[in-house]
């Protein structure tokens, strides 16, 4: 319920000249009852059937304080308006549902509004990420919206990213990230000295389990399925997990489904369910340290995210972050002491397939909210690939990400 009390802010402050007019009515509506012995009785009669008993009807039933005592006037503020009390209860009732999807729709309606624009042009442009790969599929190179991949794809791998720049805030913005409008990206927050200095190497254990792979939507799916039964997101899951495995972590793979209810997709609760699994998982082995959401991206059909690496057709991956706060201030419900090392993790991940894997990644996404970053300071939602992949590219795309994983956990030369 948090989230609908961020967009009422928003939908009242685009609206506030309207709320204004009617605070004015209502104001002269009040004013014009306090003299209505001076008042014409004509015009009086026809004020209080045409106008005192529409502002009434309509005080009584949202503003309650506008109450008549026994002589009939009316008094201000005896108790607290219905509107009111229905705001306060969506902010102290917080729900704690992070759904990436139902926040990209209510973003975009409310986009919609702010700029006017009609739903028909909005839908064909859900994302940056999209626009970029829709460009792509129309035979274009990629423009200035994703930089990186723009100038790295025609230079040897380490030679796109100038590393002394990334101490340019703007640098290190335009060519790394894309900031969705739920959520602000300061120079505080976006240090890349610091994520780069922070220290997140893990060494291997054979004999507690120190990674864990889960999915918040499994229903996920790709291109060939159900042909391939295969094909979906839990089986690229599958994939990554026999990786890390084989370069000597114990990993756990979580295969619990957090987005079917009742014999039906539902995902309005997912993060919910998932929070609730996940941290059992977590107090059963204390030993781990890494916690990956592995999803696969929606975008517009036609859309086609892949590249080729070591000559394997390969979907392309975005880490995307939540920070855990609005354009207004942090999200006091939903905090994370981890959202630093959170940004750091991604970030050094991203630094290194821009120089060893060039047009692997797409701009790391960042978002408001929390989507269960909090659990551990190496946690990281990946989104792979999307539905119009298959699950060959989206499998090989598993390689490169666990030599980008294994590089950071192993601490080489950041």
């Amino acid at each position: 319920m948090r989230r609908r009390w961020y967009y009422w802010k928003q939908h009242l402050r685009a609206n506030r000249p309207l709320f204004i007019l009617a605070a004015g009515i209502f104001a002269g509506a009040a004013i014009l009852l306090s003299f209505r012995e001076t008042v014409d009785g004509a015009a009086w009669e026809w004020f209080r059937i045409y106008g005192v008993q529409t502002a009434g009807h309509v005080m009584e039933q949202w503003f309650p304080p506008f109450k008549k005592d026994e002589n009939g006037i009316f008094r201000l503020f005896e108790e607290k308006p219905v509107l009111f009390s229905f705001l306060e209860e969506m902010a102290e009732n917080p729900d704690s549902t992070e759904d990436p999807a139902y926040e990209k729709m209510l973003a975009r309606k409310w986009e919609e509004k702010r700029s006017g624009k009609k739903e028909e042009e909005t839908v064909a442009k859900t994302t940056e990420a999209s626009q970029e790969e829709e460009t792509r599929a129309a035979g274009k190179e990629e423009q200035e919206s994703e930089p990186v991949g723009e100038v790295i794809a025609r230079k040897p791998a380490g030679q796109g990213i100038i590393r002394e720049k990334l101490a340019d805030y703007d640098y290190m913005m335009k060519n790394f990230y894309s900031v969705h409008p739920t959520t602000t990206a300061g120079r505080d927050l976006m240090n890349a000295g610091d994520f780069l200095s922070m220290d997140l190497s893990l060494e291997t254990d054979g004999e507690n389990p120190q990674i864990l792979i889960y999915h918040t939507h499994s229903q996920e799916e790709f291109s060939d399925y159900p042909e391939n039964p295969s094909a979906t997101i839990v089986g690229v899951g599958a994939y990554l997990t026999e990786l890390l495995e084989a370069k000597g972590y114990q990993v756990i793979h979580d295969t619990s489904v957090y987005d079917f209810r009742d014999g039906k997709l539902d995902r309005s609760q997912a993060y919910t369910y998932a929070l609730e699994g996940i941290t059992g998982v977590l107090q059963k082995y204390p030993s781990i340290e890494v916690v990956l959401d592995i999803h696969r991206d929606g975008v517009a059909e036609g859309t086609r995210l892949v590249t080729e690496i070591n000559g394997k057709p390969t979907a392309r991956i975005m880490f995307f972050n939540g920070t855990s706060q609005t354009p207004d201030g942090p999200i006091e419900y939903l905090p994370n002491p981890n959202r630093d090392a959170n940004l750091a993790f991604s970030f050094q991940m991203q630094l290194k397939a821009a120089e060893q894997y060039p047009g692997f990644t797409r701009k790391i996404y960042l978002k408001g909210l929390r989507y269960n970053q909090h659990v551990r300071a190496r946690t990281a939602l990946i989104e792979v690939g999307a539905q119009t992949s298959t699950y060959e590219e989206a499998r090989n795309a598993m390689e490169p990400l666990s030599e980008l994983l294994c590089g950071v956990l192993k601490g080489e030369d950041q």
